[in-house]
């Protein structure tokens, strides 16, 4: 067991949270911090990773929860910027939740880190793949999805193995973008090629034009995307109005069923790479058990890829809180919990854990958006 600092909080925020964190987990409900995107131009992608996640919640909470202990996030709003985030998770820890849950993005989630290793609070299925987060290794961040180096390099070789070699890369002006720009980079390198142009949009923001004229002018086959989906989609408007014939590729944050949405019609033939099983794919148990779950629910929840992440987020954290005991449950032991995890599989989705790697799978596939706003692998 790692020993863990204790820190001190206010005894209204233990009683608000139902615990002392540098003890063990005590009243009937255990509360998971969630920072992410509720509103504005990402926002789609922290609704629906917690409407998943909350399916499978609710669920297990009509069961009698996990040990008699129910399970509630609370959720806060940092609209994707890292300075709310940030002061979000020091609110969220004073107020002694007993892990960090589902937040949304890399910019976001590498503000929150320093926290999480100072405070030594678990912080689980982070929805990025950047290898800032997984490398140096951390005893308290276990990853769910695979990295986008993984991503990028299968959209890479599915390029080049098409024979298209003169690729651009349209990326995010940030920690996120910068990440994806350099799977790219790496996996292009490793055949002798580098982007034949890249250009960059601010986070949160849908003025792409810049970008669009100067990837255009080197003629590209293929533009490999690492942004959010309203940017995203107002490039390829952009760019296929400009004349543009060739190929646009996603890693999997841009939020797929998002992009679609978006797009519409011009959605035919956009490429995202997924890290999640197909939620619409019926030949998989887990896709039959979440849109039967989802279906039960009601409410707003759909079944997409992002809801999906949520929905197997929420299942390896109660799995590891299973594992943990129902008696006095803490931190160290739900760390433990996950760890003991081992090599598994939630319906055909297989995961992997032990206490020198956290990250579940490597897992990754290609879809393709239709022109009626599905998508298709």
């Amino acid at each position: 067991m790692i020993t863990r600092r204790q820190f001190s909080i206010s005894a209204g925020a233990s009683a608000l949270a139902g615990f002392n964190p540098a003890r063990a987990q005590t009243g009937s409900t255990i509360i998971l911090g969630q920072s992410a995107a509720f509103t504005g131009p990402a926002a789609q992608l922290g609704i629906q990773f917690y409407q998943g996640a909350k399916v499978w919640f609710d669920q297990i909470n009509a069961q009698g929860g996990v040990g008699g202990k129910t399970i509630e996030i609370r959720k806060m709003d940092d609209g994707y910027e890292p300075d709310r985030c940030a002061a979000n998770t020091r609110k969220l820890i004073d107020e002694g939740v007993f892990a960090l849950f589902g937040y949304i993005g890399t910019p976001t989630s590498l503000a929150a880190l320093p926290l999480v290793k100072k405070e030594q609070v678990p912080f689980i299925a982070p929805f990025t793949g950047a290898m800032a987060l997984r490398e140096p290794f951390s005893k308290h961040v276990f990853h769910l999805r695979a990295s986008y180096n993984d991503e990028t390099a299968l959209i890479v070789k599915q390029l080049t193995n098409l024979g298209l070699k003169k690729i651009a890369v349209f990326y995010q002006n940030d920690a996120y973008g910068k990440a994806g720009l350099d799977g790219v980079t790496l996996a292009l390198g490793a055949l002798n090629l580098k982007p034949v142009a890249q250009a960059t949009v601010e986070r949160n923001t849908v003025d792409v034009d810049g970008a669009v004229k100067t990837l255009l002018a080197a003629a590209p086959d293929a533009v490999v995307q690492v942004g959010a989906y309203k940017a995203c989609a107002a490039f390829i408007r952009a760019a296929r109005k400009s004349g543009y014939g060739g190929t646009f590729y996603n890693v999997s944050f841009v939020g797929t069923q998002a992009l679609a949405d978006e797009l519409g019609k011009e959605g035919a033939g956009v490429v995202v790479s997924q890290v999640m099983p197909s939620p619409y794919n019926a030949s998989q148990p887990i896709a039959r058990e979440f849109i039967e779950s989802v279906k039960k629910a009601g409410g707003d929840a759909r079944a997409n890829y992002s809801s999906m992440e949520g929905y197997l987020a929420a299942k390896l954290f109660t799995e590891g809180l299973r594992r943990a005991g129902s008696k006095g449950v803490t931190r160290d032991g739900l760390i433990q919990g996950i760890e003991s995890i081992g090599s598994t599989s939630f319906g055909g989705f297989n995961v992997q854990f032990s206490s020198t790697d956290h990250v579940a799978s490597r897992f990754v596939e290609l879809s393709m958006l239709t022109g009626d706003g599905r998508v298709r692998t």
